[in-house]
């Protein structure tokens, strides 16, 4: 069993966890301060600095918690052993849902690439959504008569998440969040729609050519 201290300690980083991701959302990184977090948590600054280096370090406890609330949403809405092409569309539903949450748009979509860096930040999603999107596309396409070896597969997966990460950016900034969700969920069902179709109707699987295209 835990000692009380430790339920304490846990508690306490809980809270400046939760006012993080509170004052991040409402005022941005550059218009939250330590000070300010402290002060809401109702901790000391060396409470904050017993968990934290500082302040990026607790943006980024902020920030996995809202990518793994969002991850985690996706994949409920994608469990079980149903039809995949249905699956994934309930998966992007899911993640056009996730992207229109205040902390979504305002953490990782807004701050998270500045305040982390383009790499991190990539290494981040990838932790995070593009396992489930990689998980959907081979559901879908392994359960067809293409025989597409794993390099084409996680080519799929990753044109797809690609796809999914702008157009989510997309919808985070747009001052219609759930017009522009609609627009994408359209889209990108389509495309979907439109692989479904050629796999039905037998079209041969795709495969790189193995010589160069000459130009005359």
């Amino acid at each position: 069993m835990r000692s009380r201290r430790q339920r304490f300690s846990d508690s306490t980083k809980q809270a400046l966890v939760d006012e993080a991701e509170r004052l991040f959302t409402e005022h941005g990184y550059s218009g939250t301060s330590l000070d300010a977090i402290v002060a809401g948590a109702d901790v000391t600054k060396g409470a904050l600095y017993h968990h934290f280096s500082g302040k990026q370090a607790i943006f980024e406890a902020a920030f996995e918690r809202v990518e793994s609330r969002a991850t985690a949403g996706i994949a409920r809405a994608t469990e079980g052993d149903g039809d995949p092409w249905l699956k994934a569309q309930a998966g992007l539903r899911a993640f056009l849902e996730a992207v229109q949450e205040p902390g979504y748009r305002q953490i990782v979509i807004s701050d998270g690439p500045s305040v982390l860096g383009h790499e991190r930040y990539r290494e981040q999603e990838e932790r995070s959504t593009y396992g489930i999107v990689d998980a959907i596309v081979r559901s879908v396409l392994t359960d067809t008569d293409w025989d597409l070896d794993d390099a084409m597969l996680d080519t799929f997966a990753r044109i797809f998440f690609g796809a999914m990460s702008a157009a989510g950016g997309s919808v985070a900034a747009s001052d219609d969040a759930a017009t522009a969700a609609l627009r994408v969920e359209a889209a990108i069902g389509f495309i979907l729609a439109g692989l479904q179709r050629l796999l039905e109707d037998g079209a041969e699987p795709p495969a790189p050519s193995t010589g160069a295209t000459s130009r005359t």
